[in-house]
């Protein structure tokens, strides 16, 4: 290999010094993770970036990236700066970025947020294929949601896996040995819970993830879908209805207070003992078991995970959040953008990363199931297959500017919501569901 200055950056020299370690950083390199399949970016004399970010629920996923960072920086000489903002305040930040031409150069964004700007976005497709050959493979999910017209828009860097979080002595006061795994016998274990002063709690406020994720799963779980395989809008319907009037018997278990929850409301009514059961990620379990207060780390140890139960459709059904890198074509140093993230996608760096955070964002590369994350935690393991088994909220009409739309404004949301609430009828709440997602359709 021919000698690299500092501005002409090989990443994957971090992955051949991966690939011939020990531990942690080497599992995930397998054959040729340095080799011809590696991209080479030149990077661009005086380069600086700029990334915006979710701020972390899950200190080590924090403390990893910003010694990533300065590991990055140390290598190439390119100063980078890292900042962090609310869940809810990434979307509409990147989407100005991206309407006027300026701001951060890369951005860690949700769901299929790059696909409503995707003329905004560096085509990352020759990286997207290196990673892809030397590690595995995409995840099918991952592949439809960082492509567009057969090329990558963006690269999922993971998957915050969103399961059950429960504690489990509550779970068996209440006489239950374990989640059902069907919906009739999860909504008998919420009111066996109630009945017992310990009830459950899911987000109905504008949370990105929380919210999303399971008012989703239930609206599929019954057999409901905002549009059909063509995008035509087809949210009136039985299965919808049956969704809505579930979620009715559902919500009156519920702690009050969930109509206002955002993203951080559920891990604070846990870890205060004010529910015994919620759906998020692993970050829950992750603060408890990590706090000094004896009281947390009693709940760390009564905390168990587990998949949503299967509803009459009769297959797993769950949504979960995907958060993507993208690079702006406003950037004036694309080749020291696209540098960073490949560095944060190769294992010196990946495998770490994913460790300190507990499995807090799954691997979107096969090879990356390998990491003992997975399996030195055995209440980790249930977050592991996040990718493999979710659904894309586009789930069976394709994803693009509409159902970025529809979920960056809580269609599907705001109808469970209204409904479960009743805020509004049934039909009333799908018909205004109905009308939104059709200005976004526009059918």
């Amino acid at each position: 290999m021919s000698k690299l200055t500092r501005r002409e950056f090989l990443v994957t020299s971090a992955a051949a010094a991966a690939a011939s370690s020990m531990g942690v950083n080497a599992f995930a390199a397998g054959p040729g993770a340095a080799g011809a399949d590696s991209i080479k970016y030149p990077i661009e004399q005086g380069a600086t970036l700029r990334i915006l970010r979710w701020k972390r629920f899950v200190q080590g996923d924090e403390d990893l990236w910003n010694a990533n960072v300065k590991k990055f920086t140390e290598l190439t000489g390119v100063a980078v700066r890292t900042d962090s903002e609310g869940w809810e305040d990434v979307r509409p930040k990147s989407a100005v970025a991206a309407n006027v031409g300026s701001g951060p150069d890369i951005v860690l964004g949700w769901f299929d947020d790059p696909q409503q700007y995707p003329t905004k976005l560096v085509d990352m497709t020759d990286l997207a294929d290196s990673l892809g050959k030397r590690y595995g493979g995409w995840y099918d999910v991952c592949r439809k949601y960082g492509t567009k017209d057969g090329k990558w828009i963006a690269l999922p860097l993971g998957v915050i896996g969103n399961a059950l979080v429960y504690r489990e002595s509550q779970i068996k006061a209440a006489g239950f040995d374990a989640i059902p795994k069907d919906t009739a016998g999860f909504l008998k274990l919420c009111q066996a819970l109630k009945a017992k002063d310990t009830p459950v709690g899911f987000a109905l406020g504008k949370a990105v993830g929380d919210a999303n994720n399971w008012a989703h799963w239930l609206l599929w779980s019954h057999g409901g879908k905002l549009v059909d395989k063509n995008g035509q809008v087809a949210i009136n319907s039985a299965e919808t209805r049956a969704a809505l009037e579930y979620a009715k018997q559902l919500y009156a278990t519920f702690v009050p207070g969930t109509l206002s929850w955002q993203d951080p409301s559920n891990n604070k009514a846990y870890l205060d003992g004010q529910i015994s059961l919620t759906a998020n990620g692993i970050s829950v379990y992750y603060a408890a078991k990590n706090s000094p207060d004896p009281k947390l780390q009693d709940i760390a140890k009564d905390t168990q995970h587990a998949h949503f139960p299967v509803g009459p459709a009769g297959k797993p059904t769950e949504l979960m959040q995907i958060t993507q890198m993208m690079v702006f074509k406003h950037t004036k140093f694309p080749n020291a953008a696209k540098a960073f993230v490949q560095f944060m996608f190769e294992p010196d760096q990946y495998n770490p990363w994913m460790k300190a955070s507990i499995g807090y964002v799954s691997q979107p590369l096969k090879a990356y199931e390998k990491n003992p994350v997975w399996t030195d935690d055995p209440k980790a393991t249930v977050y592991r297959d996040s990718a493999s088994l979710m659904l894309d909220h586009g789930h069976e009409g394709p994803l693009g500017q509409a159902s970025a739309a529809c979920m960056a404004d809580y269609v599907v949301v705001d109808m469970v919501a209204e409904a479960a609430s009743g805020a509004k009828t049934v039909q009333q709440a799908i018909d205004r569901a109905a009308e939104r997602a059709k200005r976004y359709y526009k059918t």
